[in-house]
């Protein structure tokens, strides 16, 4: 996401060199291009203009201090502006009031609404221990209703029933006194989508909020959307009283403007960020995360979270003990970290939270470092025998041929695979001498120093 800015920021460093004070002068081409970089990015113009305007006006004059490059003071500057323009802090979800606490699911059709609520709601359940009711509303989509119901059983939460023969307020309200009855703690109410704004659809939802009086009101919108997804929030924004936002789809290919747009133009918080289609891939949305993730400096707290959640802390012990006697890696432990790895949501991910400078690196490894050769890496070390996952010398020919057609694969990626393991396992011998120490000091050199 915003891959331009970062490229264009780390010019901008290089640029300033050597200034000992950022003037209107030396910074003029440096906003140039984070402007540049900002339009191409799908960001809105009103957006970009008072975005520059505000890091012009504290750059300059400001002194060049410490170990502080000017390029990095600006870029210090814009990480500032670029949090403050995606709303500063963390907005978490109202939970405190009087149960159950009602969440108004509002938004285009396409833009990810249902499977949303599906996501929110597991979300409510695993982490916030909340018994949740969900219902859909959306009687003019066909199946609508039948999907969240699909959705919801997937999401281990409650599904109210309702039909397209109904009203949609009646559905709600009939829905918010189940929930009452039966003592939930949430109800997140689906709602009916078009494919562009109109006033019927605006009507519906204002007269449900009306009826339903929601604690949160959310704004769901298609981060990939771009400058459509700027008018689609106003809209909404001038039609309800927005308490948030949740930008879905923000791990495709999009060019990430509405992520910088969409809190400037409804003054609602992003609150949650939406990745990947898997149930569990709705993350509480950090603007300091997010700004520090544009500018390259990655996201290490989102990946020292991801870890904790996903890496079972017992294996990880027992593996650090190897690492520290410096024997015993073997094959099974190495498939047990690409398993790990997969479920942190693969390389990919993984350094999409990296520092710039480090995930550069990383993409130097070999071929085999994809998410898609990761699957296939654990497929051929499954068709091995315990006996060669745990001593995989005895390899030879005649097993490799083997492994090779019980994965589906040629011996050459067979061959491939050993020698991967082969550098891993030297590398682990080389951290349990004390190997660690001397990457970290390494990388001392690596990490950027823009704070």
């Amino acid at each position: 996401m915003l891959d331009q800015l970062t490229q264009r920021l780390s010019r901008v460093v290089k640029t300033l060199r050597g200034q000992a004070r950022l003037t209107e002068e030396n910074i003029q081409d440096a906003l140039r291009e984070v402007r540049m970089a900002l339009l191409e990015a799908d960001v809105a113009l009103p957006v970009v203009k008072a975005f520059i305007e505000r890091v012009r006006t504290k750059a300059v004059g400001q002194e060049v201090i410490g170990s502080l490059t000017p390029g990095q003071a600006l870029v210090g500057v814009v990480f500032d502006e670029l949090k403050a323009l995606m709303g500063g802090n963390e907005a978490p979800l109202q939970l405190n009031a009087r149960p159950p606490v009602v969440i108004l699911m509002a938004g285009l059709q396409g833009a990810g609404k249902t499977t949303t609520v599906g996501k929110l709601g597991k979300w409510l359940k695993e982490t916030k221990r909340k018994k949740v009711l969900t219902v859909s509303t959306d009687v003019y989509r066909p199946a609508a209703i039948e999907q969240l119901a699909t959705v919801a059983k997937a999401a281990g939460v409650d599904w109210f029933p309702s039909k397209a023969s109904e009203q949609p307020i009646a559905i709600a309200q009939n829905a918010l006194a189940e929930a009452k009855r039966r003592l939930y703690d949430v109800l997140i109410v689906d709602t009916a989508g078009r494919l562009a704004v109109d006033e019927a659809m605006m009507q519906e939802i204002r007269a449900l909020h009306d009826a339903l009086q929601p604690t949160e009101t959310l704004f769901v919108v298609d981060a990939m959307l771009g400058q459509d997804a700027v008018n689609t929030a106003k809209a909404f924004h001038d039609a309800l009283p927005l308490t948030g936002v949740v930008l879905t789809k923000l791990d495709g290919d999009a060019r990430g403007g509405a992520a910088l747009s969409v809190r400037y133009v409804t003054g609602a918080p992003i609150k949650f960020a939406g990745v990947g289609e898997k149930l569990d891939g709705l993350e509480p949305f950090y603007p300091e995360r997010m700004a520090s993730r544009i500018l390259g400096m990655g996201d290490i707290l989102g990946l020292v979270e991801t870890a904790r959640k996903e890496v079972d802390e017992e294996k990880a012990k027992q593996l650090a003990k190897k690492i520290q006697s410096g024997k015993g890696f073997d094959l099974n432990d190495f498939r047990e970290q690409i398993v790990q790895l997969r479920k942190m949501g693969g390389m990919t991910a993984l350094l999409d939270k990296m520092p710039a400078q480090i995930a550069q690196m990383a993409g130097q490894l070999p071929a085999g470092s994809d998410d898609k050769m990761i699957r296939r890496i654990q497929g051929i070390i499954d068709s091995m025998t315990p006996e060669e996952r745990a001593r995989p010398e005895i390899i030879k020919a005649k097993r490799k041929q083997r492994i090779a057609a019980g994965a589906g694969v040629t011996v050459q990626e067979v061959n491939r695979l050993l020698k991967q393991f082969d550098q891993t396992q030297r590398l682990m011998k080389s951290l349990g001498k004390g190997g660690l120490k001397k990457m970290m000091r390494g990388l001392g050199g690596v990490l950027p120093r823009l704070r």
